[in-house]
């Protein structure tokens, strides 16, 4: 049985995703009690909302614009759904996500069975006892303000995962970006971007019942407002191998999501108060005493509704001797909570990203992450690059 002393350092976990003590949480001035405004994710108008670099990328690819917006987006035939990293695009749909709308999308769970895995077993470690997820301290916006949920349209419906507020290094305490899952922004090697994707950051901040949200203000549901992504990239692995249970795509399933507010100009960061650091030189498992891993699980017996959290000593996972080890902890968080950031300490003593949530079993009891190094860090780069200064 694995100690849990060294998992009583791990309490500094808890205390990184706090707001720093200059920042605000949510009021009633805030952009999340304003109209939403018709305006564009990006670019140069061309009317109707859609910037007119996106607005060439659809027509390039038989799309009416106005259309689009009216509703065209919901073909998913295949010569319409764009795959290519330089095809994404994202405009804004002014209303589109509903609080009703956010509370009926579904989790895109990657089970894998016991016999999914092929990889050499020599470098997957026993499997971890269940560690029981537990609710975030409420409001959220006190306790884990850069934690939100990722929502987006695919072919099955409205779905959801979780993502993290990171820190940008070309726009220092200005950040736009989000990270979480490939499989969040993109179907993988059968399929191509999804579409409609927004981050929510402190989603249900004070924690409320399905009930109790009935009649809940829309700014108790999205207290920072929603922030629609006018960028995403993911790995090459994820795009050309990524598939419905993982797949050796697993390995490489990260996303960075650049965004912009539906309403107002101020950054992601700065509008929550915070925004973590990413490693990507995280030490070797051994020399990891805990990570812990943050989201809104949704599948039974969660309702996505409630932030979760697991802190765990993590072990390696293998699904394919041609690919990297993953990390895995014990955790019963379930689909929806897919894309949530992976936090540990490094070895200057502070708290960074070091994964996010891709797999689980079927049974749940455990997840598992990717080893996020140089491939994850160019991508992240070329996102930080893209947008600097802006």
């Amino acid at each position: 049985m694995r100690s849990i002393r060294p998992l009583l350092a791990a309490t500094g976990l808890v205390a990184v995703l706090a707001l720093s003590a200059t920042a605000c949480g949510p009021s009633e001035d805030d952009a999340a009690d304003k109209p939403a405004a018709v305006e564009s994710a990006g670019g140069n108008d061309s009317g109707g909302g859609i910037p007119a670099d996106l607005a060439e990328t659809l027509k390039k690819h038989g799309v009416d614009p106005e259309k689009w917006k009216d509703g065209e987006w919901k073909n998913w035939d295949k010569d319409k759904w764009l795959r290519e990293a330089k095809d994404f695009v994202n405009p804004v749909i002014d209303g589109l996500w509903k609080p009703e709308r956010m509370k009926s999308a579904k989790d895109p769970a990657k089970t894998m069975a016991a016999g999914d895995f092929s990889g050499d077993q020599g470098v997957t470690d026993p499997e971890p006892a269940p560690v029981k997820a537990r609710p975030e301290a409420l409001p959220y916006h006190d306790h884990a303000a850069p934690v939100g949920k990722v929502f987006f349209d695919s072919p099955e419906g409205s779905m959801v995962c979780s993502g993290t507020v990171v820190k940008d290094p070309k726009n220092p305490g200005r950040s736009n970006l989000v990270w979480t899952a490939g499989h969040c922004v993109h179907a993988g090697a059968k399929g191509g971007w999804y579409r409609n994707i927004v981050f929510v950051p402190a989603y249900n901040d004070k924690g409320k019942s399905a009930a109790a949200l009935e009649n809940a203000r829309p700014e108790e549901i999205a207290p920072y407002g929603a922030f629609w992504a006018d960028w995403a990239t993911s790995s090459g692995e994820w795009i050309s191998r990524g598939g419905p249970t993982g797949g050796e795509g697993a390995p490489y399933d990260y996303a960075v999501l650049h965004v912009k507010p539906e309403n107002g100009t101020k950054s992601l960061e700065e509008t929550v108060g915070n925004a973590l650091p990413v490693n990507f030189d995280a030490p070797e498992i051994s020399q990891i005493s805990a990570m812990g891993a943050w989201g809104y699980p949704a599948a039974p017996p969660y309702d996505g509704l409630i932030m979760h959290k697991c802190v765990d000593r993590p072990g390696r996972l293998s699904i394919s001797p041609s690919t990297p080890t993953m990390y895995r902890i014990g955790c019963t968080m379930t689909g929806g909570s897919s894309g949530g950031g992976w936090f540990s300490e490094g070895a200057d003593g502070k708290l960074a990203l070091v994964s996010n949530t891709s797999i689980g079993p079927v049974t749940s009891g455990w997840l598992a992450g990717p080893h996020l190094g140089q491939g994850a860090q160019e991508i992240f780069t070329m996102m930080s690059d893209k947008f600097a200064g802006r």
